[in-house]
């Protein structure tokens, strides 16, 4: 297990019948951003509402900054954070009120003073006493996250985070979340946008067939793919290549 942040092993998990993690097993390190990649139905939510203790697994172990996921939920609580797929901000409240409101809940010492740094860290100052039902896409998703990280979580789960965002939007969490693990903050990402896990992460894993098939640094994936063909220019795989690539051999295999 080593000093791992997240520790998975052999994980599963079945709805009625189907059984949608085979065995899943995942190491991140601290300050990591680690990418989950697959396909839509893959199991990326189950397994982080696993880690995030809103669902039991069937079978296997999880251990997270030390912590059993089963045998110390509220552990795990207090040294994890979630941002799901879709903004859990309160409308009718401003952005400092939406932030005053968790920082509050959370038991911080000096709400205002969170709320504030959070708002001139995620550029929402100008916009920080205007109902949040009122904010772009982008500007919702990047409060969202600064609620997520009120009481300076160890770990922070983001569940498509870009989801439904526009490209300049995206941009904006990306630098986020960089900023994020660049402060040692171990970062689980999941997301359908390959292109995404190619600009964040440091390891990418791919969940197919409910378990992990790969895992690597993007050069370790390139490397797994043929070398590229030389025509008139060399063209370098894009991750999108990789992905269909790799999930295709292991349907060939089955």
């Amino acid at each position: 297990m080593g000093n791992a942040t997240i520790f998975v092993k052999d994980l599963k998990k079945s709805f009625k019948e189907k059984e949608v993690l085979k065995g899943v097993n995942i190491e991140v390190q601290r300050g990591e951003i680690f990418a989950l990649l697959g396909s839509n139905g893959a199991g990326k939510t189950t397994l982080v509402n696993i880690l995030s203790t809103l669902m039991k697994a069937d079978g296997g172990e999880a251990v997270i900054c030390g912590f059993d996921v089963y045998g110390e939920p509220e552990h795990i609580r207090q040294n994890i954070s979630l941002t799901g797929q879709f903004a859990a901000l309160d409308g009718v409240l401003t952005g400092r009120e939406n932030l005053m409101m968790i920082a509050k809940l959370r038991g911080v010492s000096n709400p205002t003073q969170v709320a504030d740094n959070l708002l001139t860290r995620f550029s929402l100052i100008d916009a920080a006493n205007r109902r949040a039902d009122q904010y772009s896409g982008g500007m919702k998703r990047r409060l969202d996250i600064a609620m997520s990280l009120i009481g300076t979580p160890a770990v922070i789960f983001l569940d498509e985070p870009t989801t439904g965002l526009d490209p300049e939007a995206r941009i904006e969490v990306w630098d986020t979340v960089k900023e994020l693990a660049g402060g040692g903050t171990t970062v689980l990402l999941t997301t359908q946008y390959l292109e995404e896990a190619e600009q964040l992460a440091d390891r990418i894993a791919i969940l197919h067939g409910g378990k992990i098939i790969t895992t690597g640094t993007l050069n370790e994936l390139k490397e797994m793919f043929p070398p590229a063909k030389v025509e008139y220019i060399e063209k370098q795989p894009t991750l999108e290549e990789i992905f269909l690539a790799i999930i295709g051999k292991k349907e060939e295999s089955k």
